[in-house]
């Protein structure tokens, strides 16, 4: 695929031209590019359609994984391989006790 200059890419996204594609062309011309040309949150959405499953914003750093899932090349990955790219250091999982998850959605005595 061609790439854009920075001036092309950003006169893409300036002057919304992404905005008449479907999802799956919006994701197949961004996850080829170079530059990024609409805004990252059309992009993710895109993706997440186009993928229909949610994309998790570190994913974006394993682009190869995401454009051989996006060909069919290969499957989504589990929520396990998700999690699993996050670097040790970094990870941080959190729990709910149960009467404070009821609280949060509503279900609990306040």
């Amino acid at each position: 695929m061609k790439q854009f200059t920075r001036e092309q890419a950003i006169a893409f996204g300036e002057n919304k031209l992404w905005e008449p594609l479907s999802y799956r062309e919006r994701t197949a011309l961004q996850l080829f590019q170079q530059k990024l040309c609409m805004p990252f949150d059309v992009f993710h959405e895109a993706i997440e359609k186009a993928l229909g499953r949610p994309v998790y914003t570190h994913e974006f750093a394993f682009i190869d994984s995401l454009r051989k899932e996006f060909l069919g090349e290969k499957p989504a990955p589990s929520f396990e391989e998700i999690i699993g790219l996050i670097p040790k250091d970094k990870l941080i999982v959190l729990g709910m006790r149960e009467e404070v998850k009821k609280k949060i959605e509503g279900n609990g005595d306040n």
